[in-house]
């Protein structure tokens, strides 16, 4: 256009170049561009738990005794079966203990033992009932300790069937790698991978030959990665995006922290979870062996001081504790807390007309919302509760 022109005007102090298109006697608009390799913004809204409600359709269900809640999937890669509520312990200390395990196990549910357990230990569990091979995981990491212990136990119990190779950053090389040479070792034993919070990551671990993806970075009760290193995902969105990328190559994903209450579940399975992981919901119960003081328990994250104190003889000169350490309200036995939630998630189907839990992702529709319920009678016990 006559008498137009275009100036570029840099900054020392910034990485934003900013195009100011000239048309005398005034500037007549203002267009940012990132340079590249220097700064990335997604502006698309990403969202939680608290951001949504599942909206309620028409229903030809009765009761919600109707709703089967019993989910049977057959593994990509290992090519195993499973049937089984697919709601799961997380392997922490006070919840993926041997007692919690064998107690799911009556329920129906699964856990991830926690990794501090040796492989004595573990291989008297599994001999102690042989029904606990088909709804717990052996946790390790990537170090080659747990390679050896992960053998051990496998030289010994050739009836376990569940492994979960657990880091806080699945997005490493090394991982990648060790999922790769675990596949190549041992074609049959399921693989629960994890932690990652994107599409492509999920693709990632699952070509590499994982079964199940583990998504979620920071979303836990007694998780500060998120305040400690600024890095994580809405875990709503990364539940959907994951469960996306995963099913799009017939792999599974577990939702991994953030669920508070039973309603979180549901919206978990909603968003396209295979399974839903839990650890402060589960905490605090008689299952969890934790000692009762005052009528409280100790409750912290693998990734907090007092998980380092206790196994590694503290934190290492250049690691940050990523963790709570709180005290919660003993619960009393897991049972009455597993009824709250399966209920819960059974009157979430009926909401939406969904017969199965299967079903129940296929007849979500999430509605955003600025407030998801009222809380002004809530006690201060409830919300200390509700905070783990």
């Amino acid at each position: 256009m006559t008498g137009e022109k275009i100036e570029s005007v840099h900054t020392a102090k910034t990485s934003i170049s900013v195009l100011v298109v000239v048309r005398p006697p005034r500037i007549y608009g203002v267009v940012f561009v990132w340079r590249k390799n220097r700064l990335r913004l997604e502006n698309e809204i990403k969202l939680d738990f608290k951001d949504v409600l599942i909206r309620p359709k028409r229903s030809t269900l009765g009761s919600r005794k109707e709703v089967e809640l019993m989910r049977n999937f057959k593994f990509k890669n290992s090519l195993g079966l499973y049937h089984g509520i697919p709601i799961m312990a997380a392997n922490m200390d006070g919840v993926g203990t041997f007692e919690m395990a064998r107690a799911l196990k009556e329920l129906g549910l699964f856990t991830c033992l926690v990794k501090t357990y040796t492989p004595e230990e573990i291989i008297d569990f599994f001999k102690s009932d042989q029904r606990l091979y088909q709804s717990v995981a052996v946790s390790i990491g990537i170090t080659d300790a747990d390679l050896v212990k992960w053998h051990e136990v496998y030289s010994q119990e050739h009836s376990v069937k569940y492994v979960c190779i657990d880091v806080a950053n699945g997005y490493s090389e090394n991982f990648v790698g060790f999922v790769k040479e675990f596949r190549d070792r041992y074609p049959e034993i399921v693989i629960i991978a994890g932690n990652v919070v994107t599409g492509e990551m999920t693709e990632e671990l699952i070509l590499s030959g994982a079964d199940i993806v583990k998504v979620g970075i920071g979303p836990g009760s007694v998780c500060t990665t998120r305040i400690q290193t600024g890095v994580g995902y809405p875990q709503l969105s990364a539940i959907i995006e994951c469960a996306d990328a995963a099913h799009g190559l017939g792999g599974l994903v577990i939702a991994d922290g953030g669920c508070t209450c039973a309603g979180d579940v549901a919206k978990a399975f909603g968003a396209g979870a295979d399974y839903v992981m839990l650890g402060g919901m589960f905490a605090g119960h008689d299952e969890g062996g934790s000692k009762i003081i005052d009528g409280k328990v100790q409750f912290y994250g693998m990734s907090s001081k007092a998980a380092n104190d206790k196994h590694f003889g503290g934190l290492k000169e250049y690691r940050a504790s990523e963790g709570r350490d709180v005290q919660i309200p003993h619960r009393g036995k897991i049972s009455d807390t597993i009824q709250e939630i399966l209920g819960g998630l059974r009157s979430s189907c009926t909401y939406v007309g969904a017969k199965s839990l299967k079903n129940l992702s296929k007849c979500t529709t999430f509605i955003r919302c600025t407030q998801t319920h009222n809380s002004i009678f809530l006690s201060k016990e409830t919300t200390d509760a509700k905070k783990v």
